[in-house]
């Protein structure tokens, strides 16, 4: 049986239109394959289609929380790509109904049409976590991996590029705020990797290039706790701040009340992921299930991150020794 070019085989990207997707759609499409993605609105991912050459990317309508819809995406495709998540709660988007069932309406979907399969979940999933969004996270991996046990499972750190909404939000909080606020003293670790760099790994799992059933754990060279995550932003964008501890149950109080938010910047939720490390494990690295096992060299938030946080500074472009 001949073996299909990459300009022959078919690629759903579920969630392709969000941060991480768009980032995954260029490289899939620097490799030549031909792209549907997959999302709720495709009138408004329009601005996807450039990546490739005309006709190579195609916006098409499904909803995750209807499988029929989902299995109409995926029909004729050689691999498929779930990169859909949320961070907060809002109506019908519920952290099962989004990442746990609907994972699963993917994974059956996939199966289905004899795709390979790559599920995008995130490091700290867990069955017994306090947190409801990495709980949920954990059971959609258990069913992607009972719909399809060769499914490759990418678990990335928290991921930066120049639309983040990390480096991107506290950027703009110091340019109006007189402080940021450090969660329980700011001591969580967290292990940031570019989105670039998940990109290519996913490729990769697409082109087979990936253990058969493996979960990869995906986190840059630096691991650095949310303290010097801040510290670094404040130098970056040439800001003098105060960098005030705030108690985990402080700032779970007020996030009670940011969650009513239209776009919360904090849900109690997400207040006990901060209380936990995110970075790669140790099982993972002796594995050999992750970016540098596979030949990625992780690009570090020294190299990427200035390139677009230059704008929060007063000066722009142009560096001031004067901090702000």
């Amino acid at each position: 049986m001949a073996v299909k070019s990459a300009s022959d085989s078919m690629v759903t990207v579920f969630g392709g239109s969000g941060f991480l997707g768009r980032h995954v759609v260029r490289v899939l499409a620097n490799r030549g394959y031909r792209i549907r993605v997959a999302v709720r609105r495709p009138e408004l991912a329009g601005f996807l289609r450039p990546l490739g050459v005309v006709g190579q990317i195609e916006p098409v309508q499904a909803n995750i929380r209807f499988a029929q819809s989902v299995a109409a995406a995926a029909r004729d495709s050689d691999a498929v790509i779930n990169m859909v998540g949320i961070l907060f709660e809002r109506g019908n988007q519920r952290f099962d109904a989004v990442q746990a069932e609907g994972a699963r309406a993917v994974a059956r979907a996939a199966t289905a049409a004899g795709a390979r399969l790559v599920h995008v979940s995130a490091i700290g999933a867990h069955k017994n976590s306090p947190s409801h969004y990495a709980r949920s996270k954990a059971e959609g991996e258990q069913l992607v991996l009972a719909a399809q046990p060769a499914a490759v499972i990418v678990r990335p750190s928290i991921v930066f590029g120049p639309e983040d909404d990390f480096f991107n939000r506290f950027a703009a909080i110091a340019r109006i705020a007189p402080a940021l606020p450090l969660p329980g003293g700011g001591g969580t670790s967290f292990q940031p990797v570019f989105a670039g760099d998940v990109g290519e790994m996913i490729a990769r799992a697409v082109d087979g290039n990936t253990k058969p059933g493996a979960i990869y754990e995906l986190g840059g060279p630096d691991v650095r706790t949310f303290k010097e995550l801040m510290e670094f932003v404040l130098a970056t964008t040439e800001r003098r701040r105060l960098l005030v501890p705030v108690p985990f149950s402080a700032m779970k109080l007020q996030a009670a009340f940011l969650q009513f938010m239209p776009k919360p910047p904090l849900t109690p939720d997400q207040v006990e992921l901060l209380k936990h490390d995110n970075v790669v494990t140790a099982d993972a690295r002796a594995q050999g299930r992750t970016l540098e096992a596979l030949g990625i060299v992780p690009e570090s938030i020294a190299a990427i991150v200035p390139s677009y946080l230059w704008r929060f500074r007063k000066t722009g472009q142009f560096s001031d020794r004067r901090m702000a």
